[in-house]
């Protein structure tokens, strides 16, 4: 069971509630990409306003689905450095790089050893796996990223539902060393109180690492802003020591 630890009472209860995590390393904010912000003046909108609530860092993450949106370095260079160029332009202080979420599906194998993977920081790769079932070959996948120096974090466990009953698969991911990386509008049950109760479990047993906000669109980021009425979460958010903060600031490739 996680418990709090306690707070200094120099606590300033003005600081932002996504301070303590520093870095969100889940969102899909490279405009028109993928099913995530579809114009630049959004997606700095989004930025700024995950700056305000705290965030000092954004390392967005565009999906890599081969058949569906078969991004690449190539391909999401552009409309990224469009992006940057606008947060600049403004003067924004926001740290802002891609990396990318791959899907792991029966063209994750052919990409991962013809291609060199976009990363948080070097080695840690986002992964995704399908929300119907897992593929039969996800261990096996996993353990031939981490021979070739990645280090996998698997994105939003608590939304495959076919683990709710096998929460032993939770801990093998750790002891096999892929990280855990829950989604923020799980734990503050955007998605239904059955993944909320499995966020929330997989926090009491300490087996997450990483948390993001995996934001989309406007109706994700009014459900981040309302996190901050919600004195349980923010609690949560202040005290759980989760791997963000310890990202550098540049998100980089590995071959």
């Amino acid at each position: 069971m996680f418990f709090f630890r306690k707070k200094s009472d120099t606590t300033n209860a003005n600081i932002p509630f996504l301070a303590g995590i520093e870095t969100d390393i889940h969102s899909h904010l490279v405009p028109g990409v993928d099913d995530g912000v579809q114009d630049v003046e959004t997606s700095v909108r989004f930025i700024e306003t995950l700056h305000e609530l705290g965030i000092q860092k954004v390392i967005t993450s565009p999906h890599i689905i081969i058949d569906r949106y078969p991004n690449s370095a190539e391909t999401l260079s552009a409309p990224f450095q469009t992006v940057k160029e606008a947060l600049l332009a403004k003067g924004s202080a926001v740290s802002f790089h891609h990396a990318a979420e791959y899907y792991m599906d029966e063209y994750f194998e052919e990409l991962m050893k013809s291609s060199r993977l976009l990363t948080l920081n070097g080695e840690l790769l986002l992964v995704e796996i399908s929300f119907m079932c897992a593929p039969p070959q996800l261990h096996q996948w996993l353990f031939e990223l981490s021979a070739q120096g990645y280090r996998p974090i698997l994105a939003h466990p608590e939304r495959y539902n076919y683990y709710h009953q096998e929460t032993e698969e939770y801990r093998t991911f750790k002891q096999r060393g892929c990280y855990l990386q829950v989604n923020l509008l799980s734990l503050a049950g955007y998605y239904g109180r059955h993944i909320q109760k499995a966020a929330e479990w997989l926090i009491e047993e300490e087996l997450v690492d990483f948390i993001g906000t995996d934001l989309h669109h406007d109706k994700h980021l009014q459900a981040i802003k309302a996190i901050a009425k919600d004195k349980k979460l923010v609690k949560l958010l202040e005290n759980y020591p989760f791997k963000n903060k310890t990202l550098t600031t540049a998100a980089q490739v590995i071959k």
